[in-house]
């Protein structure tokens, strides 16, 4: 493939990931990209490579346009092995001693993947870098989404390059957000939910310190997925809305099932969400993925959370969707549990503990039914959803 000029002398030298299907347990389903700047000026600058494998891809396109040894600057945003993983052989072909810009956590974090003395310029936040018609600004931007991320702000062009932020894994022919238009915002939200939700006050400072920072870009570059040319105030707005996780009224019903009583429970816990006039989305674990349960817990008003009892705890596949949202510390929701059990019954008592380790507020302390739900059971539920349901409306009152 082709490198696509973005601006006059800065190229996409990034390549697709048509095949990739999980990203440390984020299920790419549309594959990903890792997205690659050169910058053709009086000295000639790669802003990041990419993953291990795809080094031949990237070569061809930037010997396209020039002569890779002929690079004077590597920009390193994020040291992540997406990013840095074709280092080796890009290093090799430029030159060893060739120059690695990088914050100081990612000259660290580099040199800890790495044992090649490569020649590392560790910069400060807002250093400035020339390069000929064109200046870099530096921006640490850390833990978004590790301690050594950085944007690269190129002038008098205006172009940020984002790391991580804003970005989405979406393998596509399609370059920029004007081409493929709002069917990108579902890929964007997946992962903010994913990559970034746990970075939320973060994320809000950055946004609050852009202006101040004379920052006043009219593209931003992920390094992943599509860049943002057309109306980049859309995906701005739509971080600060997600970084303050704004609910709507909606709900979630998340559970798995032994014998299908804990899914009877949770389908009339559902109706009577619906009934009081709450959108809700019953998520059967053994359907939806933990990342795609991640996106739509962005904008919920209510987590519920069902399991059956086994060996004294939870369904494995509970646990794990429990894990995995307890490391992305969702916020501003209101949290039930429910389980059907035949012994003992401690489901919901760990489903409340890990309500309780994400500091979400428990509504209720747990709905629990033995073996088969029965009619009264039934309506117990449905009453349970009517409450929860109830709660939420109050809550965007």
């Amino acid at each position: 493939m082709k490198p696509v000029e973005i601006a006059e002398g800065i190229y996409d030298v990034g390549v697709n990931d048509w095949n990739i299907e999980d990203f440390h347990g984020y299920s790419t389903p549309y594959g990903s990209s890792y997205n690659a700047f050169l910058i053709l000026d009086e000295k000639i600058a790669l802003i990041d490579t990419v993953k291990k494998g795809f080094e031949a891809e990237l070569f061809s396109k930037i010997s396209q346009i020039v002569d890779p040894g002929k690079i004077d600057i590597l920009i390193s945003n994020h040291s992540e092995m997406d990013h840095s993983g074709g280092l080796p052989e890009v290093m090799r072909a430029i030159g060893e001693e060739t120059p690695i810009f990088c914050s100081k956590m990612g000259a660290k974090n580099l040199s800890g993947h790495f044992t090649q003395p490569w020649n590392y310029h560790a910069v400060a936040n807002g250093e400035k870098l020339n390069l000929g018609r064109r200046t870099l600004k530096f921006i640490e931007t850390r833990m978004l989404h590790w301690p050594d991320s950085m944007f690269t702000y190129v002038q008098p062009d205006n172009i940020l390059f984002s790391s991580d932020a804003f970005g989405q894994h979406y393998a596509g022919n399609e370059k920029f957000d004007d081409v493929i238009g709002g069917a990108i915002m579902p890929h964007a939200k997946k992962y903010f939910a994913n990559i970034l939700m746990h970075f939320s006050p973060q994320v809000l400072k950055l946004l609050d310190n852009v202006p101040k920072m004379g920052l006043a870009p009219r593209m931003i570059c992920p390094d992943h997925g599509v860049l943002w040319r057309r109306d980049i105030g859309k995906i701005i707005d739509a971080y600060a809305r997600w970084s303050r996780q704004e609910i709507r009224a909606k709900a979630i019903v998340v559970y798995d099932s032994m014998w299908h009583s804990t899914e009877m429970m949770a389908d009339a816990i559902a109706s009577g969400l619906d009934d009081v006039g709450v959108e809700v989305r019953p998520m059967s674990l053994r359907k939806w993925h933990r990342s795609d349960v991640m996106t739509e817990v962005l904008d919920a008003g209510a987590i519920l959370v069902g399991s059956p009892t086994l060996n004294n705890g939870l369904f494995p596949t509970v646990a794990d969707m429990l894990t995995y949202m307890r490391g992305l510390r969702p916020q501003k929701k209101i949290a039930a549990a429910f389980g059907s059990y035949g012994w003992s019954g401690e489901a919901v008592k760990h489903i409340n503990q890990a309500f309780e380790d994400m500091k979400l507020e428990i509504v209720d302390p747990g709905l629990r039914i033995k073996y088969v739900p029965d009619e009264a059971s039934m309506t117990a539920c449905f009453d349970f959803g009517r409450k929860i349901g109830e709660r939420i409306l109050q809550e965007l009152k």
